[in-house]
């Protein structure tokens, strides 16, 4: 499929996507009463909805999915491995220490976001660390640091929701799973997203050149060490973001790169932004069947995406 076809129809499903998620909750909305209280007319209580809760939330659904996709995309060129996910590096696993020890310890939603982005960072700089140990950048030493780092931080979360109790634990479980009832750092996040997307994009040529081993680029005169440094740094600023915003939601970013592959689009200029919409889309739709499948009662947008990712990533091992 051509690649500015293929972009025509992400916009298209993205708009579709974006209007799907504001219609639909616990008070429908038709297109016209959605696009009525955008405009500030209309029914009080369609307005109050749109702007309070959905707009807010469908937003930080699309930034969230993109964060992911991008974040994806960048660590399995640095990785030379289409099964490269954004949690794999144990970033996740940092964010989600923090995240639980500062509810296990009744901390406001304010601190619990600081104590995540704290837990995030320290696992960065522990991979990073000890990935590059003594200016050596080994890249599976990178990869094998991430894995163990979070098989450690899944014990801590593990030892910390046997000491929660009662709604601590339900809480915990949603921000595990993936919550964007409440998202904080709305803009932030788009900033992240908009700012390093546009990057990656520009400088998409060095992707290619990177995609191809370290031996290679590094014949071709490429800076191999600050480009893996520059391609880790920005996937964990992507990843941390998208944590900030929604919790830990895993799979897309494996999925959606991997999605965009498959309809034939190897080269990262195009790569990229296709991802970053498919990404977004398919998280808002996750979403959206999160909110209002089992309505009132809301069910966490990570519980979608893993029974979508599982079988997913088991046709990969299997096929390849």
């Amino acid at each position: 499929m051509s690649p500015r076809l293929l972009l025509t129809l992400l916009l298209c499903a993205s708009a579709l996507g974006l209007g799907f998620g504001l219609m639909n909750g616990s008070l429908p909305l038709s297109p016209g009463e959605v696009w009525s209280a955008l405009l500030g007319r209309g029914d009080s209580a369609a307005i109050e909805v749109l702007w309070q809760l959905r707009l807010p939330r469908v937003l930080a659904a699309f930034a969230c999915g993109g964060l992911l996709a991008l974040s994806g995309v960048l660590l399995q060129a640095l990785l030379r491995n289409s099964l490269a996910d954004p949690y794999i590096l144990g970033i996740s696993g940092g964010a989600a220490v923090g995240a639980l020890a500062a509810m296990l310890l009744g901390a406001s939603l304010a601190a619990m976001q600081l104590a995540s982005f704290g837990g995030a960072l320290l696992a960065i700089l522990a991979v990073f660390g000890l990935g590059f140990l003594h200016g050596e950048r080994n890249i599976y030493r990178l990869l094998l640091t991430g894995v163990v780092l979070s098989a450690g931080c899944g014990a801590v979360v593990s030892l910390l929701l046997t000491l929660a109790q009662g709604e601590q634990v339900k809480g915990m479980l949603f921000w595990l799973m993936g919550d964007l009832s409440h998202p904080e750092g709305l803009l932030f996040a788009w900033v992240v997203l908009l700012v390093l997307g546009l990057c990656a994009t520009v400088f998409s040529g060095g992707l290619d050149v990177l995609a191809g081993g370290p031996d290679k680029a590094a014949a071709l005169g490429l800076a191999v060490g600050r480009w893996q440094m520059a391609l880790y740094f920005a996937a964990a600023a992507l990843t941390v973001a998208a944590l900030q915003l929604g919790g830990a939601i895993g799979f897309v970013g494996l999925m959606m790169p991997h999605a965009v592959r498959l309809l034939g689009i190897a080269a990262h200029r195009w790569l990229i932004p296709l991802s970053v919409l498919l990404g977004g889309s398919f998280l808002v739709l996750a979403d959206t069947l999160a909110r209002t499948l089992w309505s009132p009662q809301q069910l966490p947008v990570g519980v979608f995406t893993a029974l979508l990712g599982v079988p997913f990533l088991l046709w990969l091992l299997g096929k390849r």
